[in-house]
């Protein structure tokens, strides 16, 4: 095929009404149709249909193979997304110029088809075209491994083209998607004048690494800071554990006038999510409802539904799901975990079958929610049925994600032996995870000889962590084991390992305070231990009989019922029970699994104050109401 007919076949391809003679013209009537004409009619061209008239205009012209043309053409079609019709025109352009394939780089860049960009990029230089610093900075956001992009670093510098500014941004910009921050930040200390490009660029790079502390400091410094700032300093803090730190940003940049759109806002919902701070979720909740910016889509929805699920307010989750008009997978799958985190998880199957009825198809994520479902209520059969069926069905693949709830599934259920068998039989290696859930079945069921040989062989591949050490020196405890739990513990202590103390949280009156065991910090200490004993009394004339046993420590029974009654949760309950009206619930949030004492004591108080307690520890929340829990005692 000529040059002309398959430029005609490219301008065909978008079915273009052809101009008539005044069109073709520009209205010239009596004039001729010039290359000048055509690539000025072109620069302003808005639309595909429109760029393929001119395009045809130009082949019937015979000034198709004008160098402008062809190249404002390429250009146009870019701009219309027919990046192939780019390509196209890119192919049949006789010796085309770095000019051209720059276009054509920068297009597919600029719109994330990365791998396509590189190849245009090594076709330019195999034909021995040398690249501008546009060239290199077009391409240099498509490399996201650092190999290729210290490659075109050092073909910048032989260049003579690493020092420009565009250059630069660039070349900082891949150093820190790679996580380099000594390389991005050499680059940006030589800059004399930053603009805003790369020092967001450098901000991202120090909070996406956890250098939280740089991060904040090239932040405060910035004269002035646009949304995609706030939202990488946000980020930062969220992504690493620092909840309340991104509140009191997005607050500050409220204050700011800043107006935050949507990613700042699911970003706040997530810091609340962790913190587990109903009062503010709801205000973030109010703040989407008066926004003119932020509207209640799918994505924000979901946000909304994973936060009041953290916070222990099922009841708004469901109320925002059923709000969401449009639902895809993602706000299904948020509200199945949700339920299976509430301990609903005959509900959470329900949704299920709910969207499959509605032509959704699942995902990896909505059986990880499935099969937590199962295992927070010992549904062991359904559990098989849902991990066969993900590739028997729905052509999932199995991650380590699912194996992991399986093993937990089954180790909560006793069938511990099975767990481990499925543990040997994966083609995949265990995580961390996944052990310290078989150990902690071990002593959950007492089975001390699997426990040991477990962690036996942890201790001795260097496998074992924090957790399960010290779930092994819980296991040699629960059976009064004390010279191996003073060997495990002396293992800890010359690992540098700490065991994590317990914390409970809770928020009244808009403010979070936290109790560790035997807290006396709290301002309101002697009205707390006054409530805790009152607590204590009541519970016994109940009935309830402290679970000693739980204490593994080397004590007397006297000092292990006093070690019992100070725990965390019980005295954030008698914070609550003295801080707030009659009737109220009070929510706390644990950061370790929920004591089997306070368990009871908590489902006690609950009958005898007539509260709702929720209670959200590591893995699930507890409802205690009237003296029983949603959790069935199983967890």
């Amino acid at each position: 095929m000529s040059t002309a007919a398959a430029a005609a076949a490219a301008a065909a391809a978008v079915q273009p009404v052809l101009p008539s003679s005044s069109a073709s013209t520009g209205g010239q009537q009596h004039g001729v149709l010039t290359a000048d004409r055509v690539a000025g009619l072109l620069t302003g061209c808005a639309t595909l249909r429109r760029t393929g008239e001119l395009h045809a205009a130009a082949v019937r012209a015979g000034v198709d193979g004008d160098r402008a043309v062809g190249f404002r053409l390429q250009r146009a079609y870019a701009a219309s997304d027919r990046l192939d019709l780019t390509v196209t025109l890119l192919r049949l352009t006789p010796d085309p110029t770095t000019v051209f394939y720059t276009s054509a780089i920068h297009a597919h860049s600029s719109r994330g088809l990365h791998l396509a960009a590189l190849a245009l990029l090594s076709e330019m230089l195999g034909r021995g075209l040398i690249p501008t610093s546009h060239t290199l900075s077009s391409s240099l956001p498509a490399c996201h491994g650092l190999a290729l992009g210290r490659a075109l670093h050092a073909y910048a510098f032989k260049l003579a083209l690493a020092g420009d500014s565009y250059v630069a941004t660039a070349l900082l910009g891949m150093y820190a998607r790679g996580g380099d921050a000594d390389a991005a930040r050499a680059l940006f200390d030589e800059m004399p004048d930053p603009h805003v490009v790369p020092v967001t660029a450098m901000l991202t790079c120090y909070a996406k690494m956890g250098a939280l502390d740089d991060a904040r400091e090239l932040f405060d410094g910035m004269p002035s800071k646009d949304f995609i700032c706030w939202n990488a300093m946000i980020d930062g803090y969220t992504q690493h554990g620092r909840p309340n730190e991104a509140l009191r940003l997005f607050r500050w940049m409220l204050r700011s006038g800043v107006d935050p759109d949507e990613v700042a806002i699911i970003l706040a919902l997530s810091a609340v999510a962790q913190l587990g701070t109903a009062e503010s979720g709801r205000w973030l909740h109010s703040y989407v409802k008066n926004s003119r910016r932020v509207q209640l889509n799918a994505r924000v929805g979901t946000a909304l539904i994973d936060m009041y699920c953290k916070c222990g307010s099922l009841e708004d989750a469901v109320s925002v799901f059923n709000s969401i008009g449009d639902k895809d997978i993602v706000v299904w799958n948020a509200m199945i975990n949700g339920y299976a985190m509430h301990g609903d998880s005959r509900k959470a199957l329900e949704m299920f079958s709910q969207l499959r009825s509605q032509g959704l198809w699942p995902t990896d994520i909505t059986f990880i929610g499935l099969l937590n479902a199962c295992s927070h209520s010992g549904l062991v059969d359904e559990g098989h049925q849902f991990f066969q069926s993900m590739e028997e069905e729905y052509a999932i693949v199995p991650k380590i994600e699912h194996y992991g709830c399986m093993v937990d599934l089954l180790g909560r259920a006793g069938l511990i032996e099975e767990a481990f068998h499925l543990v040997q039989s994966m083609t995949i290696a265990p995580d961390t995870v996944m052990w310290v859930s078989l150990l902690a079945a071990c002593r959950l069921h007492k089975n001390m000889a699997l426990g040991q040989q477990i962690a036996d062989y942890l201790v001795a591949g260097g496998l074992a962590n924090s957790g399960m050490y010290i779930l092994l020196s819980n296991i040699y405890a629960a059976v009064g084991n004390w010279e191996e739990v003073a060997r495990v513990r002396s293992m800890m202590k010359a690992s540098g390992i700490q065991k994590e103390p317990g914390c409970s949280a809770i928020e009244v009156g808009r403010k979070v305070y936290e109790f560790v065991a035997g807290d006396m910090s709290h301002p309101r200490t002697d009205e707390i231990y006054a409530m805790l004993e009152k607590m204590n009394g009541i519970v016994k004339e109940q009935g309830h009989v402290p679970q000693t046993e739980l204490v593994l420590h080397d004590l007397d029974e006297v000092t292990k019922e006093k070690a019992l009654a100070v725990h965390s949760e019980k005295l954030a309950v008698a914070f609550g029970l003295i801080s707030t009206a009659p009737g109220e619930t009070i929510k706390i949030v644990k950061n370790l699994r929920a004591c089997a004492d306070c368990h009871a004591v908590l489902k006690l108080i609950s009958k005898i104050t007539g509260r709702k307690i929720v209670f959200r520890d590591r893995n699930r929340f507890h409802h205690f109401v009237d003296g029983s829990c949603t959790c069935g005692d199983y967890w």
